[in-house]
């Protein structure tokens, strides 16, 4: 055998699964496609990422604090509106809202915040130094060709002709997983009629780690705090605009975007390049097969309405690490379906029910009809109003609540 496991992407769950592995004493070798210098570049990838505070956690215990943490921006409210078109800033404040603020929790989880906003690119050069650090093997770039499973274990083959010899083989290179297809797990999915255009801004006004979200009739339009007195937007268009607004000029598009942010925090000024990326729901229909498993984005993909996407797939990464090191200390096959088994049946649930609710909150919200507008008006302003409902839905977000990995608790697998 060349290495214990066989990863299948090196992004964000797929090296962070690396990582917890090769901490625990076990062997992995990342595989991807890209020049593992390439994902650090600031044009590779232009989004940010709300990270739970267990995700941090996680991280924080495989030893990425130190890189992390001047980057990230603590997220001490989040204000959610029930808006029409144009936007935000047109008429009157809207009645229908929900707000979160982590000092109702702060005793609860320790003095966390709701969760850090990170730029992606900070968050894969810190887990890319880490994997240095920590001897694991990347061969990148290098692109999967297939996989063939056997009783004994899982072959890579690489497009350049080479063969990797594992117990278990997993998926961690998105939604067109290779070593998903290998083994035969089909999935199921939809694209929705929407993009995300993804940019960001420098604000004049602090934003005190306030995170803004509207839902539009077009779709969710989010203003989320960064370092430095600057906010990622995260803008839901229909694909036609989205593109629109990408390739339009600078004036243009800060025209539009004064429309929707108003007055909230002074003029914001584009700092960077404007992203779009189409937006769908992918779900497998297992997250194992014999001598094959699923994280991160391979094992689902979901609209990012709730900013939850990755923090799924490093919930994978943490339960994934502890199955396969129990496994170990018990003297099993680390490939054999007992052994995956376990870690479907702790991820499925959360996986599904996570994907589902993010879809029927966007088709609640994403749409101007005003009986829905009712009801969903309502619907925040109850809960805004019953301290419980709120305080439990802020440690759900923040990955407090539930049977956590010891990843997710901070502690060593």
């Amino acid at each position: 055998m060349d290495a214990d496991v066989i990863i299948a992407g090196a992004g964000m769950a797929g090296a962070t699964l690396a990582l917890g592995l090769a901490r625990s004493g076990l062997k992995p070798v990342l595989v991807d496609a890209q020049p593992f210098e390439a994902q650090l570049a600031p044009d590779f990838d232009g989004r940010a990422s709300a990270i739970a505070f267990s995700s941090f956690r996680q991280w924080r215990a495989l030893g990425l604090a130190e890189d992390l943490e001047p980057h990230a921006e603590r997220i001490a409210e989040i204000l959610v509106t029930d808006g029409r078109t144009p936007g935000p800033s047109a008429g009157a404040p809207s009645q229908a809202f929900l707000r979160f603020d982590a000092a109702e929790i702060a005793d609860r989880v320790e003095g966390e915040p709701l969760g850090y906003m990170i730029e992606n690119r900070r968050i894969r050069a810190a887990l890319a130094a880490a994997v240095r650090r920590e001897g694991v093997e990347v061969l990148a770039p290098a692109r999967v060709a297939g996989v063939d499973f056997t009783l004994g274990g899982a072959a890579v083959r690489l497009e350049d002709g080479r063969v990797l010899a594992a117990p278990l083989a997993v998926g961690a290179e998105g939604r067109a997983s290779a070593v998903a297809a290998a083994a035969g797990i089909r999935s199921t999915g939809w694209t929705y009629p929407q993009t995300g255009v993804v940019a960001t801004v420098r604000l004049d006004q602090p934003h005190g780690g306030v995170a803004h979200e509207y839902f539009l009739p077009s779709g969710p339009f989010a203003i989320l705090p960064l370092t430095g007195q600057r906010a990622s937007l995260v803008w839901t268009e229909s694909p036609t605009r989205a593109e629109a607004l990408r390739g339009a000029r600078p004036e243009i598009f800060h025209a539009h975007l004064q429309r929707r942010f108003g007055d909230l925090l002074g003029r914001p000024r584009l700092d960077g390049p404007v992203f779009t990326y189409p937006l769908s729901l992918h779900l497998p229909e297992t997250l194992t097969a014999p001598r094959a498993a699923l994280v991160g984005d391979a094992a689902h993909g979901v609209h990012p309405v709730a900013g939850q996407g990755l923090n799924l797939g490093l919930k994978d990464a943490a339960a994934l690490v502890q199955v396969l090191v129990e496994a170990v200390r018990l003297g099993e096959d680390i490939g054999s379906e007992a052994v995956l088994e376990r870690y479907a049946r702790w991820r499925s649930v959360d996986n599904i029910g996570l994907a589902v609710a993010a879809d029927a909150f966007v088709r609640l919200f994403s749409n101007d009809n005003r009986l829905l507008r009712v009801v969903r008006g309502a619907g925040l302003s109850v809960v805004n109003r019953i301290g419980p409902a709120r305080r439990f839905f802020m440690q759900e977000a923040g990955g407090a609540v539930g049977d956590l990995p010891r990843l997710l608790r901070g502690e060593a697998p």
